[in-house]
């Protein structure tokens, strides 16, 4: 038996994959609490600087150096900008308005942008059946989360453009990274720490222009943001690089269909946020979808093909 095959046996990534899973989940309350005394600009910048303090010690201390290479921090940059700045600033600008358990919902659409953004660059492979069928089953599940036959609610649809945005920069971030940044081979602290820097220095500008909402700092928010810095885009990125290499990117990805749920249970119980019966059955199709357009759930076959 392998190593990664007694791993996964082992369940030694399983710690990990629950802490992660469930700090993700939160990020979204964490958000909300944040924005009671941080604008959304605010937000961003400070759980970047926060995720890349704890980081930066983390790779000092291991002895590792940040990627020298002007080219190397450039394509670390768009990714920082695709993976952090900007969907820092959205979901926190969209949950001005919405509830963090849509905001968490929405988040679970990510496998499907993901995949849409590798079928454009890798445009010489047709796309497979069940990836079509996925993928209209996923954007029917996010219809459902939205409740779209009775308009949008009480959703504006700006905040839903948003959401679905920083969700796209998402599924942009994950080809690009695996095209431009892998190949290099660098370890996951310096890659991380850097990106987290890049983004904190991109998004200074914006938090000294608009940064602080409200000068009334309560412990409770404070605690919510230094947890969503810390942990949520600092250590979250170790437990993600832990589980893929002791269990796999495949099981490391299906981290996405438990942050929705964790991020409604919490919702409800911390912040007493009313949900549709339509949004949890909603994130389900479409976790469905997402599933299935990955290839994690087979389309029955012919008795001919075996």
């Amino acid at each position: 038996m392998s190593a990664t095959a007694a791993a996964k046996s082992n369940n030694q990534w399983l710690p990990a994959y629950l802490a992660l899973g469930f700090v993700w989940g939160c990020s979204f309350i964490f958000i909300k609490l944040g924005l009671e005394f941080l604008t959304p600009f605010g937000v961003a910048f400070v759980r970047c600087a926060l995720g890349a303090a704890t980081l930066l010690l983390i790779a000092k201390w291991r002895g590792y150096s940040m990627p020298k290479d002007p080219m190397i921090r450039f394509h670390l940059w768009v990714v920082a900008v695709l993976l952090n700045v900007i969907p820092g600033i959205f979901y926190a600008w969209a949950e001005t308005v919405v509830t963090s358990v849509l905001a968490g919902i929405i988040n679970a659409v990510t496998p499907l942008m993901t995949l849409l953004a590798i079928m454009a660059v890798n445009r010489v492979e047709k796309p497979k059946a069940y990836q079509i069928i996925g993928l209209a089953i996923g954007f029917l599940g996010v219809l459902t989360v939205l409740g779209a036959w009775n308009g949008l609610g009480d959703n504006p649809l700006w905040a839903i453009v948003v959401l679905m945005s920083a969700v796209t920069c998402y599924g942009i971030s994950f080809p690009y990274t695996q095209r431009f940044v892998m190949p290099h081979k660098l370890n996951s602290e310096s890659i991380v720490s850097m990106q987290l820097l890049l983004a904190t220095i991109t998004l200074l500008p914006f938090f000294l222009f608009n940064g602080i909402s409200e000068y009334e700092f309560n412990l409770g928010p404070i605690l919510a943001v230094v947890a969503l810095g810390v942990f949520g885009s600092g250590i979250a990125y170790l437990w993600n690089f832990k589980v893929m290499e002791l269990a796999g990117s495949a099981i490391a990805s299906s981290v996405t269909y438990l942050t929705p749920v964790v991020a409604i249970i919490v919702g409800i119980i911390f912040l007493g946020e009313k949900v549709t019966w339509y949004e949890p059955v909603g994130g389900l199709i479409v976790l469905f979808g997402a599933a299935l357009a990955q290839g994690r759930i087979r389309l029955r076959k012919g008795k001919s093909d075996g």
